[in-house]
């Protein structure tokens, strides 16, 4: 009976519009059920997500239709392991200026940064297979204590702990990405606690 709606979330790579339903009662039933069975997530008023797909398979995907979008914060952190925290929205830095074309699906949350800022840290790398572009693991780290008040200052611990834990972890670099972003003495404020 789901057949038809899974179906649909699987033409979305894993997403679906309510209004790709709208009118289909049987459909709209169907994706109750599925909502109340955990099968499939609100990410937002009016777009779903089926828990069958994983939320970083589409990085790629994204990466491919904004190139100049880099992958950061909360993405970063969950492709590095650094925090528990897993959001709803792929997260990209792009260019202040820039009017990048975001896909329908899956949700992209961007972040307009400077020009120092944006090139700090940039990194090419392969995940499931498809190249994509994301921040260095220090310049991630970095941007934890730079949005600090944004994400919450837990988070933004969890992220530095996680990141200390490391054995391929690099203080000295950690240290030249903070002092050009101008966050040296809050890094070492919470690096004296930690340490």
């Amino acid at each position: 009976m789901e057949q038809q709606l899974y179906e649909l979330f699987v033409q979305n790579n894993g997403y679906l519009a309510s209004n790709l339903i709208r009118g289909n009662r049987s459909l709209y039933y169907q994706l109750k059920t599925m909502l109340e069975s955990g099968k499939v997530v609100q990410i937002k008023r009016g777009l779903y997500r089926h828990t069958d797909y994983t939320e970083d398979a589409n990085w790629g995907e994204v990466c491919r239709i904004v190139p100049q979008g880099v992958l950061c914060l909360f993405t970063a952190w969950q492709f590095y392991g650094l925090s528990t925290h897993v959001s709803s929205f792929v997260h990209l830095a792009i260019q202040v200026r820039k009017k990048p074309v975001l896909p329908e699906f899956p949700p992209v949350k961007i972040y307009y940064w400077s020009h120092d800022f944006y090139e700090v840290g940039k990194e090419q790398t392969t995940h499931n297979e498809e190249q994509i572009s994301i921040y260095d693991l220090e310049k991630s780290v970095c941007d934890a204590i730079r949005y600090r008040n944004k994400v919450g200052t837990e988070l933004s611990a969890e992220v530095l702990r996680n990141y200390l834990k490391r054995k391929d972890r690099n203080l000295d670099k950690l240290m030249k990405y903070a002092e050009n972003m101008r966050i040296a003495t809050v890094l070492n404020q919470y690096l004296s606690v930690m340490l």
